[in-house]
């Protein structure tokens, strides 16, 4: 027998969670075939074989482990199962057919609080047509087009999931209520939090109680961002395969309000200020085990489409639970987006030891005066927390409306400037 043991992941880490087996006791695996998700304080990450053979479970789902543990055994000595599906060990044990034991991978897709996963902001709308993703009858679907109903709050009785008729009549009959659930129900339920929870949970109070933490609003008119992701979108994305996202553009007005207003990119290491050339951005994920804030390196030396590229990878592997720990450690700044779950305006919580943070929010036509005329314009609502301890007051403001300037005239994040003030080098 092989001892399969929990891997060192962190100086910092001596425990962690088994989340879950991605193959079962008996099942005959490949070398370097993952077996197991464990979870750690900061992150999830995968186990495993380290020799084909026969498996044998050793720790239990939910269960707390040291590092160098044993998780697991592999019984290097058996067989591997035939294409007939039967096989033999050299202790004369039969093993079930492949197909019989084998587990499913673990899914990810559950959605959370870090959409954000997406990481850009959307104007939200009604449902009007069926997700690609819900399966519904013909005349199901008619019904939740016609009368906009969100598909995903209809329970589906038919076979394999189906949206049936009569669901969508009960949802429409029974509005706020999940059809199925028993009425007046007190029933409760606990659940162990986990380790990315429970670190999540004390770094937002530890930066509660640790920094003199402010926060100062403005608003941003979109127009012009917006125009241009419309006029643009297409050769953008044919030219680079990403879609031009609201990300870069705040990534990049970030980026140049950091350099000028250098104490809002610094942070406090004791009685030490320390002060960053570069802007490593984190931008918060809402992944499905938790908050998570993957880094963007280097993010004031990349393009527009590099940054959206970074934005998607980063995104795309908090959903799958495949960001590394080096992903997600350092940062110099970070940049949120309630915007994505409909938040209007929030007071964002500074990511310690950082010093500020950046929140986004949704998009939403206001009416506001320009030029002493009342019109209507699509508005985002921004918020800046920030340490009072290293940023004062003028330089919190001064960064904000700096950013605000840059997105609703996007033609200065070429140089940080207004393009004919740049040329006559004023």
């Amino acid at each position: 027998m092989i001892d399969i043991k929990v891997p060192a992941v962190g100086e910092s880490i001596s425990e962690v969670t088994l989340v879950k087996w991605l193959k079962q006791a008996g099942a005959y695996v490949e070398r370097d075939e993952v077996i197991a998700e464990l979870e750690s304080e900061k992150a999830t990450f995968e186990v495993n074989a380290e020799q084909a053979g026969v498996l044998k479970p050793i720790g239990k789902e939910g269960d707390t482990l040291k590092i160098g543990d044993v998780v697991a055994q592999i019984d290097e000595t058996a067989v591997k199962p035939s294409s007939n599906g039967s096989a033999t060990v050299s202790s004369s044990k039969t093993v079930a057919p492949a197909g019989e034991v084998g587990a499913k991978p673990a899914t990810t897709g559950q959605s959370s609080n870090a959409g954000a996963a997406a990481a850009v902001p959307a104007v939200q709308g009604p449902v009007t047509s069926i997700p690609n993703d819900v399966r519904a009858t013909p005349v199901a679907a008619a019904i939740i087009s016609d009368r906009k109903i969100d598909a995903g709050s209809i329970t589906p009785s038919g076979v394999g999931g189906k949206i049936l008729k009569n669901d969508v009549l009960e949802a429409l009959a029974h509005p706020g209520r999940t059809p199925g659930k028993d009425l007046f129900t007190r029933a409760e339920k606990r659940e162990k939090m986990s380790n990315l929870r429970k670190t999540v949970s004390r770094r937002l109070v530890e930066a509660k109680n640790t920094t003199a933490m402010l926060t100062t609003f403005n608003e941003v008119d979109m127009s012009a961002v917006m125009a241009l992701r419309t006029k643009y979108k297409d050769k953008f994305k044919e030219k680079h395969g990403v879609n031009l996202g609201f990300m870069s553009f705040f990534t990049k007005a970030t980026c140049y309000a950091l350099q000028e207003w250098p104490a809002v990119n610094a942070y406090i290491d004791g009685e030490e200020l320390v002060y960053h050339d570069y802007c490593d951005i984190s931008i918060a994920v809402s992944a499905p085990k938790g908050l998570v804030v993957p880094v963007i390196r280097n993010a004031e030396s990349l393009s527009m489409a590099d940054i959206e590229k970074k934005v998607v990878e980063l995104a795309t592997k908090a959903r799958d639970n495949k960001l590394s720990m080096e992903e997600m450690q350092g940062g110099t700044f970070t940049i949120t987006n309630g915007g994505v779950f409909g938040s209007l305006m929030s007071t964002p919580i500074i990511n310690i030891p950082q010093s500020a943070i950046l929140g986004m929010h949704k998009i939403e036509e206001r009416a506001v005066v320009v030029n002493g005329q009342i019109v209507i314009r699509p508005m985002m609502y921004l918020a800046v927390s920030y340490d009072h301890r290293i940023i004062d007051g003028r330089e919190s403001v001064s960064f904000l409306v700096r950013i605000k300037e840059l997105l609703e005239n996007p033609d200065q994040l070429l140089f940080g400037k207004d393009p004919v003030k740049a040329l006559l080098e004023l």
